[in-house]
């Protein structure tokens, strides 16, 4: 995390399906049970700006878009969320969860896309100033069973081929081989509760 901030930061990544949005809806509970200050985001989205951002790239008529504007688009609704309220909760002493941050646009647009992983970070590092999580859980499960638990109704994303998430979940894993101290691999291959009971020893050790 950048430097002077007073808060905690804690991401969760991802493929489709995997549970992870469950997983941040519980440790939120578990921070407030605490008497912890926590507030949960989402991304694309989490302020007006980017929610409209998320409307554009998840909307199944928007066929043409390209790799690198949609990259771009995910950089610019995560910039915002950052300006808007990521960085402030943060230097209030918040802890701040994040269903998704830069690691996805790696995953999904580098991995996934196939646009250079370097360039993603270097305009990353531009849109969030630096900031990084203290700790990213990511919840790995296998692509096909993932892709059967999604809504029937499937955004832009989540159309694309078997083939293409393969490759996202492969550049999860590879981002986690990388990065062992602050990427936690978490099983999907559980129930819920005791999912969740793996990550709560990250959780108190971070704070």
């Amino acid at each position: 995390m950048a430097m002077g901030l007073k808060g905690r930061f804690i991401t969760f990544e991802g493929s489709e399906g995997s549970g992870k949005s469950t997983q941040a809806a519980l440790v939120l509970d578990y921070f407030k049970s605490k008497g912890l200050p926590a507030v949960l985001l989402r991304e694309p989205g989490g302020v007006k700006i980017s929610e409209k951002i998320r409307d554009i790239l998840l909307n199944v008529n928007n066929k043409a878009m390209a790799d690198e504007c949609e990259t771009l688009l995910y950089m610019a609704a995560r910039a915002q969320l950052v300006k808007e309220i990521l960085r402030p909760a943060l230097d209030k002493g918040q802890i701040v969860l994040c269903d998704r941050f830069l690691d996805s646009t790696i995953a999904y647009q580098g991995w996934g896309n196939g646009i250079d992983v370097s360039i993603i970070e270097n305009i990353g590092q531009f849109a969030v100033g630096g900031l990084k999580p203290d700790l990213t859980l990511l919840f790995d499960i296998d692509t096909q069973q993932g892709l059967s638990r999604t809504n029937v109704k499937k955004d832009r994303i989540e159309l694309r081929c078997l083939e293409y998430h393969n490759r996202v979940r492969e550049g999860y894993l590879a981002l986690a081989k990388r990065e062992p101290t602050r990427v936690k691999i978490i099983r999907v291959d559980a129930p819920k509760e005791i999912i969740f009971e793996r990550i709560k020893t990250y959780l108190d050790k971070v704070l």
